[in-house]
């Protein structure tokens, strides 16, 4: 098995490049449905790994002790822009738990939403771990150390209770080998889990129809699942697939981007939990094939595929903002049933 190519980029009527990549979409039960290249490839989530990473942050009690909202929780699962909305709830959220800004250990990086950057520029102000896009989930992570009474300065190691924690849930969710996970440094400094990607994809199925989890975990993603959907404008931003996608499937999806163009959806009527990888890291290509995989699926209408038609079919435009070309995917599912990859 090879990775296969899911998009086709044109430069008017030519085929300019292409991007290959690896699909699985797997139920709650743990069976493969179907694939696209090789559904077994070991891949780092990223932070498409953010809602199973949240769930500490609700088990813990630390959500109900802090009186998180659902905009609070689904900014635990953010990759957010660094928008107004954004950053002053992360100050929010830290003040109820005690802590100012200055204890986010995420590192920093120029905000995604401009108005913001501008802002900080006109200002003379430093650009500091608040506007991470990371800063959520590290604000989650925090609160939680906070509450449990654990060291707060070293909350990102792997042998933090924090990430021990995280690391369980990880294994328990995908039932995948707790030592068997690769280990490696995410961008804002704390540990990426690596796993075949059809685990992640039912990591994301069992959140969808949770049914095989305890009833204390069962209520658990389920809180989190809604809150993304609830509050979609947190876990991306504006002009952010993560929320548009989310806003188009009117609770009925949720989905987390991950950086190397890495995306995961969990459909909550069928149950299903999908994962994709572009081979090459573009993340150009992530969101075309996510919106043709439900489409072949059978899971998303035309309405909402119009909805999101500038996140399916991406147009290419020169200086001028002229369109000059457009990103297509081009693929076919297979089916899974000669296959027995899961076991």
């Amino acid at each position: 098995m090879v990775s296969t190519k899911l998009v086709e980029v044109y430069r008017g009527k030519l085929v300019e490049s292409t991007h290959k990549g690896d699909i699985a979409v797997v139920d709650s039960k743990g069976k493969l449905l179907y694939y696209a290249g090789i559904p077994t490839k070991v891949v780092y989530a990223r932070s498409s790994m953010k809602p199973i990473q949240a769930i500490p942050v609700v088990e813990t009690g630390t959500a109900d002790f802090y009186q998180f909202s659902d905009a609070d929780l689904s900014l635990c699962c953010a990759s957010h822009s660094g928008e107004r909305m954004h950053t002053d709830r992360v100050i929010a959220i830290l003040k109820r738990a005690g802590m100012e800004d200055s204890v986010l250990k995420c590192g920093t990086h120029i905000p995604r939403w401009q108005d913001t950057y501008k802002e900080l520029i006109i200002k003379g102000e430093e650009i500091t771990p608040l506007y991470n896009n990371c800063s959520g989930k590290h604000t989650g992570m925090l609160a939680t150390a906070k509450y449990m009474g654990e060291n707060l300065d070293n909350y990102y190691d792997l042998d933090h209770p924090v990430q021990q924690r995280i690391l369980d849930v990880v294994s328990e969710m995908t039932e995948y080998p707790r030592e068997d996970i690769e280990i490696g440094i995410d961008g804002c400094g704390v540990p990426v889990h690596g796993l075949p990607l059809e685990r992640l994809a039912y990591g994301f199925a069992r959140m969808a129809h949770p049914e095989s989890l305890t009833e204390s975990r069962q209520k658990t993603v389920k809180r989190i699942t809604q809150s993304m959907t609830a509050a979609p404008e947190m876990v991306g931003g504006t002009n952010r697939f993560c929320t548009d996608f989310m806003k188009a499937g009117r609770g009925r999806f949720f989905g987390k981007a991950g950086a190397e163009a890495v995306y995961c959806v969990g459909d909550n009527e069928s149950g299903l939990g999908i994962a994709i990888k572009i081979e090459d890291g573009n993340g150009r290509a992530m969101y075309p094939v996510v919106i043709e995989t439900l489409k072949q699926l059978n899971l998303i209408s035309e309405t909402q595929i119009e909805e999101l038609r500038d996140h399916y079919i991406p147009k290419l435009k020169n200086a001028r903002d002229e369109i000059i070309g457009e990103i297509v995917p081009n693929f076919r599912l297979q089916s899974a049933d000669a296959l027995n990859l899961i076991s």
